[in-house]
């Protein structure tokens, strides 16, 4: 495997960001692309950073098991949204930074080909990116995510005023928004192309109220989701069993 770190300049970011790459040497999955590699993009936690899959993961050896490339890039505390009073996130995401590995490395860029993961805030941003963009993602998957927005904006585990504001603006306008899990799925229920999605949560987590919440909203919205639970918290001792599962998952 090719451990890559650089920085780019971001357009929608306005600015230079962190971009972390796992290139396998030697894939048989590109004879069958063109040349190309399957690629994950890896979505970091609220308080983590575009290292911390690495660091705190064995991810880089199970894709290279599988052949999988992997992106991991940096998006702050931006809960991967075109933030109100900040970076264009969302945005950069699902636009410009398959651009910018696609015209750099030999990253497929078709609907098969990409997926999209994360961990707590990562996991709202892997779903949010499938659910809002199906035509790009073939499968995403939400490791312990923060998927009912609603509820933690207002919960005890939430945000401070402050930053909530900075992130989506009033509040009070996250319901029903395109920054609504809940109601990007209602809509995509409706709609033809799902992307296949992967769900879990620990049952010790603080979070697993939340992920039980939405798991019954997507099924009564007619989403198929593979889902487990396992006595954990909120944790990588975890999220590292489970990514290897994930990866399994993946239609590779």
């Amino acid at each position: 495997m090719a451990y890559i770190q650089m920085a780019v300049y971001a357009e929608t970011l306005g600015m230079s960001t962190d971009i972390h790459m796992v290139i396998p040497m030697q894939s048989p999955l590109r004879a069958s692309r063109g040349g190309k590699l399957p690629v994950l993009y890896l979505l970091h936690g609220l308080g983590g950073d575009h290292t911390e899959w690495t660091r705190q993961s064995s991810i880089e050896r199970y894709a290279e098991a599988k052949g999988v490339a992997l992106v991991l890039p940096r998006a702050d505390r931006s809960y991967y949204t075109d933030m109100k009073q900040g970076g264009l996130f969302f945005t950069y995401l699902s636009q410009e930074l398959p651009e910018i590995v696609g015209s750099l490395f030999p990253i497929s860029q078709r609907r098969e080909d990409t997926f999209v993961a994360g961990i707590s805030m990562g996991g709202y941003g892997a779903f949010k990116l499938a659910l809002r963009c199906p035509e790009q993602y073939a499968a995403a998957a939400s490791l312990s995510g923060g998927l009912d927005i609603v509820r933690r904006l207002s919960g005890p585990n939430g945000f401070a005023p402050d930053e909530a504001e900075r992130i989506f603006g009033s509040v009070d306008a996250v319901k029903g928004s395109d920054n609504d899990l809940f109601e990007l799925a209602a809509a995509l229920g409706a709609r033809g192309t799902q992307p296949l999605l992967f769900q879990c949560c620990g049952t010790e987590d603080f979070m697993y109220e939340g992920n039980q919440a939405f798991l019954h909203h997507a099924r009564q919205a007619g989403l198929e989701i593979t889902y487990e639970e396992e006595t954990a918290g909120h944790e990588w001792k975890y999220w590292d069993r489970v990514s290897q599962r994930l990866l399994e998952w993946l239609p590779l």
